[in-house]
């Protein structure tokens, strides 16, 4: 297909997803039963038009420009701390820095040897136009909406494979939304979205027509999938039991507040059922601030509204993992389908049975461990250590890391090097590594150091609308503190006005969204 013509159809498929963004966050908030008009409803903005309106944008961008017969957009290219290549994905403009103030995301590429003209990008293969002829099934995540949108996009025009996409049952009543907004691609035999369980997987993934697959589920299924299909190529997004290390540090009460808050925002978001949730907090053993800092987890705790549970079989795991748990801190209680929020502190490092160590809850449940010591340089050494080996998963992992500690030239290195050592997709300091997944310009998947044999968290990358191969990690970065209130932080009252304002923007209003963007935000 010539380039101009790729272009058309993204552009039709764009505009057709404009027109349905809206009744896909009506939707999805009604299956979960989610008020309109209530901040809750940003998270449904959050996971569905906003990231999808993004990797629309972005992906325009990288096709302009190799019809311009440039590669597509990237920033500055530095080195990481073991000299290989970091190159700069955001801020990818003034109004992405402007709204953002203060986020950074970097791609840090495995190879020593990369041209920075190119950053070894598959812009010129997209160019020279020909693929094989290939059919990619997508398997699209019930949780949420965006991902079988982005996963399709990802497959169509980083790769240039036709799509079938299977719904999940959960949010099949998504379906003939995307149908309508994808009816371009789906009359020029580009994609199809079809319907049903397990069987229904089952047989496409075995089908002779199917060449490749991608899956955004459970590693369960994952297996099922390899066993099954031996021969056929398959990437995978698949969970994690996603860690946050606190780093020690000269935390005032206030700072450690706004992070527990930042924290309970990630805690709660779509009911826990997200697979960057936080899991684990590491906590510095003998850290003097622990006890307050995890009294201010259970107050925020307290003040997040409760939700449906109401991803299968959250209610189950959720029993399973918090019974008889010596020290477990309910906030909340279970009622009308809802389960309370769940604090599990103090679990032995050292415990090779710790089931939350190994399996992913996918229910409102977090736990907290100590390791190391209050020296933050032996406290990040015997952290990252202690995730890498012990915790499943290789998606998303996070630090909190006070400023002055990021000042200190030993802790810096000592920060840089856990940065390198830590084998996830996606590692965020101060952040959220979802926000990572929201961006689009940064590759989504799990850390490339794991097999389709040892599969964790998965193999292959998503979004990556820069089209950046060879890439090892994606590092995103905020402030501890800021004047406005974090995006994802619990508490938010204007989230859904958030949300909303920064679809808009990625949606064609641009600067003019702005005014918007700033009230809601500063609301926060």
């Amino acid at each position: 297909m010539a380039l101009e013509d790729r272009i058309r159809l993204l552009r039709s498929m764009r505009a057709g997803y404009a027109r349905i963004a809206t009744r896909t966050v009506v939707a999805s908030c009604r299956a979960k039963r989610i008020v309109l008009g209530t901040p809750l409803e940003g998270e449904e903005w959050s996971l569905g038009p906003w990231p999808v309106l993004r990797q629309f944008r972005l992906l325009l961008d990288s096709l302009y420009a190799i019809e311009n017969g440039e590669p597509p957009p990237a920033g500055e290219v530095t080195a990481t701390i073991e000299g290989r290549p970091r190159v700069k994905m955001f801020p990818g403009n003034t109004l992405d820095a402007f709204v953002h103030s203060g986020l950074r995301a970097d791609v840090h590429l495995q190879s020593l040897e990369v041209d920075p003209t190119t950053l070894g990008m598959r812009s010129r293969l997209l160019a020279g136009g020909a693929y094989p002829s290939r059919i990619a099934l997508v398997l699209g995540a019930g949780n949420v909406a965006a991902i079988p949108c982005m996963d399709v996009l990802t497959r169509m025009f980083n790769h240039g494979m036709v799509c079938l996409l299977k719904m999940h049952p959960l949010n099949s009543y998504l379906g003939p939304l995307y149908e309508e907004a994808f009816a371009t691609a789906i009359e020029q035999d580009f994609l199809r979205i079809v319907y049903g369980g397990a069987e229904a997987g089952h047989y496409l993934c075995q089908h002779a027509g199917i060449d490749e697959i991608h899956l955004t589920g459970s590693a369960l299924t994952s297996e099922v999938i390899a066993n099954g299909a031996p021969d056929k190529p398959l990437s995978s997004q698949l969970g994690c039991v996603t860690p946050v290390l606190i780093v020690p540090g000269p935390y005032l009460d206030a700072q450690l507040a706004e992070q527990a808050a930042r924290l309970v925002g990630a805690i709660v978001h779509n009911a826990g059922c997200n697979c960057t949730t936080p899991r684990v907090i590491v906590t510095p053993y003998g850290w003097a601030q622990r006890d307050a800092f995890l009294r201010h987890l259970e107050q925020a705790m307290a003040a997040a509204p409760l939700r449906l549970a109401y991803y299968p079989g959250a209610t189950e795991r959720w029993e399973y993992l918090a019974r008889r748990r010596a020290g477990i801190r309910f906030v909340g209680s279970t009622i009308g389908g809802m389960l309370p929020w769940t604090l599990v502190p103090d679990l032995d490092p050292d415990d090779r049975d710790e089931q939350l160590f190994a399996l992913e809850p996918f229910c409102p449940i977090v736990a907290e461990t100590q390791v190391g010591s209050g020296d933050p340089l032996e406290f990040l050494a015997d952290a990252v250590t202690f995730v890498n080996d012990r915790l499943w998963g290789s998606l998303s992992a996070m630090l909190v890391v006070h400023p002055r500690s990021q000042d200190d030239p030993d802790i810096a290195d000592a920060l840089e090097e856990a940065v390198e050592r830590l084998r996830y997709g996606t590692v965020g300091i101060n952040v959220w590594p979802q926000l990572s997944f929201c961006l689009a310009s940064t590759p989504w998947g799990g850390h490339p150091t794991y097999t389709r044999e040892n599969r964790q968290s998965g193999t292959g990358w998503v979004h990556n609308s820069s089209m950046l191969v060879g890439v090892e990690k994606t590092v995103i970065r905020d402030s501890l503190s800021s004047r406005r209130k974090a995006p994802f932080s619990g508490g938010h009252r204007s989230s859904h006005l958030l949300f909303r304002r920064l679809a808009a923007a990625e949606r064609g209003a641009g600067w003019a969204a702005l005014p918007g963007i700033m009230e809601a935000s500063i609301r926060g």
